[in-house]
C-alpha cells in the first residue's frame, strides 16, 4: 500500500471512531434527561460495540479511497452507519441464540440478567430481563444506523441510493436469520446449498456486499465497479462464513472469544453439519449434537465425526474455493490495482483466521 493510502486509512478508521463516540455520547445525554436507567442502557450498548474489529466500516473505507473519494468525515458516518447495524444484529442474533456472553464478556441481555440476579430475582425471570432489553437494545442501534446515514452529506440521489444499499442489507439479513431459526426446528440437516444461501443472507449481504457498493457509490465510481465489488463481497463473506462455522466446532476459545461447544450443543446446521449428514457417520453424530447436556467427551467424539467423514475438510476446501472465486471478481478494468491489491489482503485474512 503506498504511503498516502495508508494514511487515507489511518485517518479513517479514527474518524470513524470519533462519529461512533459522537453518536453514543449525544444518544446518552438525551438519555439522562428522561431516566438514570435509560442511560445505563445506552452505556452498554456503547460497550458492546468496543473492542470490535471495525471490519464493516474499514471496508467501506477501503472501497471509498481506493476509488478516489477525499470526503473522510462522509465515509466514515457511513462506515459508522454499518458498524451500528452490525451491532444490532449481533445483539439481536444473542436473543435468538440465546447467548449472555460474546468476546469473553457479558453482552447486553448478560448484563441485565446478570444485574437481575444480583438484585434477587429468579433465574428465569432474570434471563427474560436480559432478553428483553436486548431486544430493546438492538432496535436502538438498528434505527441509529439509520439515522447515522441520513446524515451523510452528500447529494440526494447518492443519499438514496445508500439508504438503498443499507435496506437491502437489513431485508437480506432478516431473511437469512429466519431460515436460519427455520433450519433448527428441521429434525435433519438442509442441503449445503441451503445452507451457503442462508448464510449469504444473514452475513455476507451487511459485513461484506452492502459495504463495498456503499463506499463505492459515494466515491461515484461507475456501476461495472459497483457490481464487482458486490460479487467479490458475496463470495469473500461465504468464504468468511464458512472458515466461522469451522472455528465454531475447531477454534481456540481463547483467540476466538466464543465457546466451541456452543454451535455442536445447539446443533447449528452449518456446512460440516449438512456434509456429515450425507455420510454414513450421521446416525452417531445426530444422537451426539443439539443436546444442552453435551459435556467435553462428547464434542471431543463430534468433532473426530466431522474429521473422519471428511466434513471438515470440505470445509475447508469450500472456503479456498470461494475465496479463489472472490479473486476473480478483482480482475475488472474499472477496480484500480491498489484497491484489487487491499481486498485480495482481506480474502486472505477472511480465510486464515486462527491459523
Amino acid at each position: 500500500m503506498d504511503t498516502e493510502h495508508l494514511l487515507d486509512e489511518i485517518t479513517a478508521h479514527q474518524q470513524v471512531e470519533r462519529v461512533l463516540d459522537g453518536y453514543f455520547a449525544a444518544a446518552k445525554e438525551r438519555a439522562e434527561r428522561i431516566s438514570p436507567s435509560y442511560l445505563s442502557l445506552w452505556e452498554a450498548l456503547e460497550k458492546s460495540t468496543a473492542g470490535g474489529k471495525r471490519l464493516r466500516p474499514r471496508i467501506v473505507m477501503t472501497a471509498y479511497t481506493h476509488l478516489g473519494g477525499r470526503d473522510i468525515a462522509a465515509a466514515a458516518r457511513v462506515g459508522a452507519a454499518f458498524e451500528l447495524l452490525h451491532t444490532a444484529l449481533i445483539v439481536h442474533d444473542d436473543v435468538i441464540d440465546l447467548d449472555f456472553v460474546r468476546r469473553g464478556q457479558d453482552n447486553v441481555p448478560g448484563v441485565y440478567r446478570r444485574r437481575a440476579e444480583a438484585s434477587g430475582e429468579a433465574p428465569e425471570t432474570a434471563r427474560h430481563r436480559g432478553l428483553s432489553v436486548g431486544i430493546i437494545a438492538g432496535d436502538l442501534a438498528l434505527s441509529g444506523a439509520f439515522r447515522m446515514l441520513d446524515s451523510v452529506t452528500t447529494d440526494p440521489f447518492t443519499r438514496d441510493t445508500l439508504a438503498g444499499i443499507l435496506d437491502d442489507a437489513v431485508f437480506a439479513s432478516a431473511a437469512g436469520e429466519l431460515i436460519d431459526v427455520d433450519f433448527s426446528f428441521e429434525p435433519g440437516a438442509p442441503p449445503v446449498g441451503d445452507i451457503l444461501d442462508m448464510e449469504r443472507l444473514k452475513t455476507a449481504v451487511y459485513s461484506f456486499e452492502a459495504p463495498l457498493r456503499a463506499g463505492a457509490v459515494l466515491a461515484g465510481a461507475g456501476p461495472e465497479a459497483v457490481a464487482a465489488l458486490g460479487r467479490f463481497g458475496r463470495d469473500t463473506g461465504i468464504a468468511y462464513q464458512v472458515v466461522d462455522d469451522l472455528l465454531g466446532v475447531f477454534g481456540n476459545e481463547s483467540a476466538t472469544g466464543k465457546s466451541s461447544m456452543g454451535d455442536l450443543r445447539e446443533g447449528k446446521r452449518t456446512v460440516l453439519i449438512a456434509y456429515a449428514a450425507q455420510s454414513p457417520f450421521w446416525a452417531e453424530l445426530s444422537g451426539i449434537i443439539g443436546r444442552p447436556d453435551m459435556d467435553t467427551a462428547d464434542a471431543d467424539r463430534a468433532r473426530k465425526i466431522l474429521v473422519d467423514c471428511g466434513a471438515r475438510d470440505y470445509a475447508q476446501n469450500l472456503a479456498a474455493d470461494y475465496a479463489a472465486s472472490a479473486r476473480s471478481h478483482l480482475d475488472c478494468a474499472e477496480l484500480p490495482a491498489g484497491l484489487a491489491a487491499m481486498l485480495d489482503a482481506v480474502v486472505s485474512s477472511s480465510v486464515n483466521r486462527g491459523r
